[in-house]
């Protein structure tokens, strides 16, 4: 998610000067200079020195390390940062960064790599209209921006968007599954499936209408689509994708508690 950020930055004409890399894997930050000329080294304090905005695009098993390894780096100047790790709530990152830290915590999904990423966003209250504008003009070199005024959803959105995309390619995998047993090659089968997903959703973005209303519209009655449709509906699919995105939103929950306990 770091290189597809460092991408979409220089993409959307940021200075790659001004953009400085720190990684433990000696081998990522060379995999990295060599795509963009930035800035790379394995020492967070040096790092984050002089930074007006702070990424932190790390698992959230190692968070608090990084964090409390920057904390008076943070303390001395007005830096914003911005967290990517799922589960980490603000309280925690206050705890961990000092009571005083501006924070955006973000929740991307992985087509940011493509730069049609879907990011929320929640900032604390200690986040000026500035450093607000800052950091919805930073993720939005990687796609489109939503704002939630409560951190709660937060959990949601991990569980919606976050976790969306492999959704999405599950169902293609049983598309082109379905596809085999009805005669296709492996490479046919993927194809046409890919191909709709991708057409299904175009149509989605650019239409008025909303998924329901795109969905009757292609759905004759008595027709074959009414019959799929039909047998997704005795078979529940609506009420497990709900039981699936609520399971999702849990262990999001759960992350929290794991790694983000006070000490």
């Amino acid at each position: 998610m770091a290189g597809s950020l460092i991408g979409g930055l220089i993409a959307d004409d940021w200075n790659p000067d001004s953009i400085h890399v720190s990684d433990s894997s000696v081998q990522q930050l060379e995999q990295l200079a060599q795509r963009y000329p930035i800035h790379t080294r394995t020492d967070n304090r040096d790092t984050v020195a002089g930074a007006d905005v702070v990424i932190l695009a790390v698992k959230p098993q190692v968070m608090e390390g990084v964090a409390r390894e920057i904390a008076d780096h943070i303390a001395a100047r007005d830096v914003l940062v911005i967290s990517i790790a799922a589960g980490i709530n603000e309280t925690t990152l206050r705890h961990w960064l000092g009571e005083q830290t501006a924070i955006v915590r973000c929740m991307p999904n992985t087509p940011a790599l493509v730069q049609s990423g879907v990011t929320a966003m929640y900032a604390n209250a200690r986040v000026s209209e500035a450093q607000r504008s800052m950091a919805e003009s930073i993720l939005r070199a990687v796609g489109i921006v939503i704002w939630v005024d409560d951190e709660a959803m937060m959990d949601a959105v991990t569980a919606l968007s976050g976790s969306g995309p492999a959704y999405i390619f599950f169902f293609i995998e049983a598309l082109q599954s379905a596809g085999r047993e009805l005669g296709f090659s492996p490479e046919t089968a993927y194809l046409l499936a890919l191909q709709t997903a991708f057409g299904a959703a175009k149509m989605a973005l650019e239409s008025e209408e909303d998924a329901e209303a795109l969905r009757h519209r292609v759905t004759s009655p008595g027709g074959t689509t009414e019959r799929a449709i039909q047998t997704f509906h005795e078979g529940g699919l609506k009420q497990l994708v709900s039981k699936a995105l609520h399971a999702a939103a849990e262990r999001s929950r759960e992350l929290a508690q794991e790694f983000g306990s006070h000490k």
